[in-house]
């Protein structure tokens, strides 16, 4: 990796990485050597046709997210919440947006997305009449655009709890698929797919652990990457979308524009169904344990605490006996800021109690208002429930109905 000496190949003729498909389509039967690691992983869905992927009318999948989000925060929030929501902004509004609309799944798919084209998107639906934006920023859907909304199929993306980490363990796995694959070449040195030396670092001492010399890590993980993508529920043509953005020797990874232009779709398209693909491989992984070296690869990947690190130090304070009006002496911040702490823990921590804070028969008053007016927006809440201030009422909204 980065120019260091690859290990020496294994002496030995080597068949353990099932080259018979290999062998059969590109060398006669005598030549028994296995060139690429990789390549085999790709015979493996040899029969995922990329040309034979059917596209819907209006299928773009970033369509459909930004429908379903616009759907769920209908007539609530600005156009920007959804933008905020796939960038992963990590302010409290946009974390209790997650809790309150239901919005896990969509969170911080897309940390890069410019605003132009989130904008683009959102001018194309005006243009449909599946929304209107107000001068506020508001927005509220349309008929035409409800009906759209339930047309989309349900994606199974778990963006809160990888936030882009899902792309750490992609860059681990290539890495080490490509110093195999270059090992097994018996080709000494060559340009790492990954440049980051936390990757590089991680990889090293992967390869050196499992004594990759020996020629058995690359068997098991080949027979761990092709049992789990038989096993994950989603399309041949994602499935070959994780395969081709590998590399090894002398077969180069396909490009996002070489893979978007083959299947007939746009880059940000392409790179969500890999995303989505990524995220349920990774459940499957967690889930099982059927995968020991791919749980490793994944280690850390997976975000447990899903607090954000300050409310972390206020939710430590508060356990230690301090009240709201102390923690804000304590950290210097503003009272509203500590407040959207404690509603962020009464929104993610099962154990936490507003009782404090509201009684249940407010918080019933709370729920039955915000049914009334079909509506979970504080100001229209405030107004019928005048004796709640809006904190109680953020903090009964971010626990949900008991």
């Amino acid at each position: 990796m980065s120019g260091a000496a690859a290990p020496h190949a294994p002496q030995a003729m080597h068949v353990s990485l099932s080259t018979i498909v290999y062998l059969a389509i590109f060398f006669s039967p005598l030549t028994m050597f296995l060139q690429s690691f990789i390549l085999i992983l790709k015979m493996f869905i040899l029969h995922f046709n990329l040309n034979t992927i059917k596209l819907e009318e209006f299928a773009s999948m970033f369509h459909q997210i930004l429908l379903q989000i616009f759907q769920k925060l209908n007539k609530e929030r600005t156009i920007s919440a959804a933008y905020h929501v796939l960038k992963g902004k990590r302010s409290g509004q946009t974390i209790q947006d997650i809790g309150l609309f239901q919005l896990h799944q969509y969170f911080g798919l897309l940390p890069k997305l410019p605003r132009t084209t989130f904008d683009e998107a959102v001018t194309l639906f005006m243009q449909y009449s599946w929304l209107k934006v107000q001068e506020s920023g508001h927005f509220y859907m349309e008929k035409l655009g409800l009906q759209r909304a339930q047309q989309t199929p349900p994606f199974f993306f778990d963006g809160w709890h990888y936030r882009g980490n899902e792309h750490v363990f992609f860059a681990r796995l290539s890495l080490i698929v490509q110093s195999l694959s270059y090992q097994t070449a018996a080709v000494r040195s060559f340009s790492p797919i990954s440049r980051d030396p936390d990757i590089q670092n991680w990889v090293r001492s992967f390869l050196q652990n499992h004594h990759y010399l020996q020629g058995h890590l690359q068997q098991q993980l080949l027979d761990e990457c092709t049992s789990v993508l038989k096993n994950i529920p989603v399309s041949d043509g994602s499935k070959q979308l994780v395969l081709y953005r590998l590399s090894g020797y002398r077969l180069p990874g396909w490009t996002w524009q070489q893979l978007a232009d083959k299947r007939k779709e746009s880059v940000l398209d392409s790179q969500l169904a890999f995303i989505e693909t990524l995220h349920k491989l990774l459940n499957e992984v967690q889930q099982n344990n059927d995968y020991p070296l791919l749980k490793e690869v994944a280690q850390g990947v997976r975000v447990k605490i899903l607090l954000t690190d300050s409310a972390q130090q206020t939710a430590q304070l508060y356990e230690q006996g301090y009240s709201v009006e102390q923690i804000v002496q304590i950290r210097k911040l503003k009272q509203s800021t500590i407040e959207d702490h404690f509603v962020e823990l009464a929104m993610y921590e099962p154990n936490f109690s507003i009782g404090p804070f509201v009684s249940y028969e407010e918080a019933e008053k709370v729920w039955q208002a915000s049914k009334h007016y079909q509506t979970k927006k504080l100001k229209i809440l405030h107004e019928a429930l005048k004796e709640l201030s809006y904190f109680q009422l953020r903090l009964v909204l971010a626990k949900g109905e008991v």
